[in-house]
């Protein structure tokens, strides 16, 4: 159905922070090792133990954590090391550091504890978030100014000779990333989260009113690991066709959720499977 190259690799090692960049990876049943391994939970009353994400906590994006001592896949995915995070100011802290929550808690207005599990915690649990070069240049394009794919959290970003938004028809089919295979599930809808900007928090609501109006607020296509193995940033690509064809989203203007949700604006929220 369609081939190409992997032109981009990144994980999360701490859901809702900044990630890291890889040049290879390896995957197992998890995901993408290291993944959104460890979490911050939000201990404010009545949200207790609940994920904390930049919808609750937008200062989260400021913050970034990455695996120094084990880069690319010479991390093991059934166990990786403690990630190092670094604040906004710059201090390094390790995350088994004694004070992190206290700096934590002063710099996003509210406590939190932190969390791990070697099972990831993407949102949809031991997923891969798949993106493709075809669609994010098209919604840049559609919007006259640059898209940072940032903004979207995907683990495998793909150059394919396929159209913008191939990937919303491809539920059902698998996806060869080097001698990796994953199945490819139902496309990622999207909610608030990628209207951040990862470096200045500032806010661009109109990317998300235009994938709501085109796109049925959706980017990118969840998937999941068959069979494991390493992938480099380079290897080749192939997407097969699902049993059933699954007919790509129709784009319109008119396609807009109730209103009532985001603040008046006419949309309702999404929740980001595997992207927050």
């Amino acid at each position: 159905m369609a081939e190409g190259v992997l032109a981009g690799l990144a994980r999360w090692p701490v859901k809702s922070l900044g990630g890291e960049v890889l040049g290879a990876a390896r995957l197992d049943w998890r995901g993408l090792g290291g993944d959104r391994a460890h979490a911050l939970l939000d201990r404010r009353e009545g949200r207790e133990g609940r994920w904390l994400t930049v919808r609750q906590a937008p200062r989260l994006l400021a913050w970034s954590a990455a695996y120094p001592d084990a880069p690319d896949d010479r991390l093991d995915p059934a166990d990786p090391p403690p990630p190092s995070l670094r604040a906004p100011d710059g201090t390094a802290w390790g995350w088994d550091d004694p004070g992190l929550e206290e700096a934590l808690a002063a710099d996003l207005g509210m406590a939190v504890r932190r969390h791990r599990d070697l099972g990831g915690q993407q949102d949809l649990r031991s997923s891969v978030l798949v993106t493709t070069e075809a669609s994010r240049r098209a919604v840049a394009e559609a919007l006259g100014r640059p898209l940072e794919l940032r903004r979207f959290r995907p683990n495998l970003h793909l150059e394919l000779d396929a159209p913008a938004f191939a990937e919303e028809g491809w539920e059902g089919g698998r996806l060869q990333v080097g001698e990796v295979t994953l199945a490819l599930l139902n496309p990622c809808s999207r909610c608030v989260i990628p209207t951040r900007d990862p470096d200045d928090l500032s806010r661009w609501p109109e990317l998300l009113r235009w994938l709501h109006r085109r796109r049925r607020a959706l980017f990118g296509v969840n998937a999941r690991v068959v069979a494991g193995g390493r992938v480099r940033v380079g290897d080749r690509v192939r997407v097969t066709d699902p049993a059933v064809p699954v007919a790509p989203r129709p784009s319109t203007d008119w396609d807009v959720a109730p209103r009532g949700g985001l603040g008046g604006s006419g949309l309702a929220p999404q929740g980001d499977e595997g992207a927050s």
